[in-house]
């Protein structure tokens, strides 16, 4: 099978190295990496399994030239990998057929080996981790802080103050701000007996880490992030408690053969048979492994049958406009046995 690739996480996938200005081609027992002179060291330390090759600057000329010179008359692309101009760049007055097909990478990926479980596991312990270490800052010196701030000191923490990185922008949202999936920080602050919505993750060597908890700050209590949680407020305790129950509904629903869009079915009954159906306004998990969203995709339109080893997210949610919102995420591997919460 012949084949090239242009994202990062692919191309690290194949040879254990990757940079923002390289492609990667493979014809059968043959592997190339192409790059410019700022990479080259560091490619051919990382790189054993392809021939890695200094492009000065043209990837895409230096890629042709590959491609004529193994007289490639077919090879395989992901077409969300390129831009218009780029593909172009690389294709055209070519005597070869580029084969598109969508999500190549990822459908490589969607089962785990033993050695990424393991990278899996250790990046949701170390998030984990970063969770209760923000909740120790929460209790010290969260009275009074920004979404800005709080944004920013969230960050840190959980990366350990640059020991690691995060798999993505983590999202803190307070009371209202939480009715938005993604809300972006605001100047909004954090008071006794607000909600706060924490959604972040890290990675370890690479492999991400997704995960979601709400709570009410109250400084008379001690914070965590666990998924036992209680409310002053009892609308917001009703909508908590129906999340939470929508999401062990489905953990527990996810079985090797069943269909990830059974799966969402779970949890979406749930919240519908509550009366809030409407206001649960995205699917109900990913896949999370070198990309923090991957393939499965778990929502009402997916066909994926589920397989061992698969990692993917379960996140139910409702989202009140103008009043609060509430997600709860963990991140599961399929055994033969059932799902494994990490």
């Amino acid at each position: 099978m012949n084949f090239i690739l242009k994202n990062e996480n692919a191309i690290y996938y194949e040879c254990g190295f990757s940079c923002d200005n390289s492609i990667f081609l493979k014809f059968g027992n043959e592997a190339f990496f192409v790059t410019d002179g700022r990479y080259i060291t560091e490619a051919k330390e990382n790189i054993k399994n392809a021939e890695v090759i200094n492009s000065d600057f043209d990837i895409y000329k230096t890629s042709r030239q590959i491609l004529r010179k193994n007289k490639i008359k077919k090879v395989i692309y992901d077409p969300l990998d390129w831009s218009v101009a780029n593909f172009e760049k690389l294709s055209s007055n070519l005597n070869c057929y580029f084969f598109s097909k969508q999500n190549f990478s990822q459908k490589k990926r969607i089962i785990k080996d033993e050695k990424e479980i393991e990278k899996v596991k250790k990046a949701v312990s170390l998030g984990s981790e970063g969770f209760e270490n923000f909740a120790k800052y929460l209790r010290l010196n969260g009275n009074g802080k920004s979404e800005k701030k709080l944004f920013f000191k969230a960050n840190e923490i959980l990366c350990q103050y640059g020991e690691l990185t995060s798999s993505f922008d983590p999202i803190i949202a307070i009371d209202k701000n939480a009715a938005k999936p993604h809300s972006l920080p605001t100047d909004a602050k954090l008071q006794e007996d607000t909600l706060l919505l924490l959604d972040a993750g890290i990675k370890y060597q690479r492999y991400c880490s997704d995960r979601t908890r709400v709570i009410e700050y109250n400084t008379e209590k001690e914070l965590n992030f666990s998924k036992k949680q209680n409310f002053k407020d009892k609308k917001q305790q009703k909508i908590y408690d129906i999340v939470l129950k929508a999401q062990e509904k489905a953990i527990k629903y996810a079985k090797v053969g069943t269909k990830a869009k059974d799966i969402d079915k779970a949890a979406r009954d749930v919240i519908e048979k509550a009366g809030y159906g409407k206001y649960y306004i995205h699917s109900t998990g990913h896949g999370v492994g070198l990309d923090i969203h991957e393939l499965p995709v778990i929502s009402k339109r997916s066909e994926t049958v589920i397989e061992e080893n698969m990692i993917f997210t379960i996140e139910p949610g409702i989202y009140l406009p103008n009043e609060f919102g509430v997600r709860i995420e963990d991140m599961l591997v399929m055994t033969k046995n059932g799902a494994q919460v990490l």
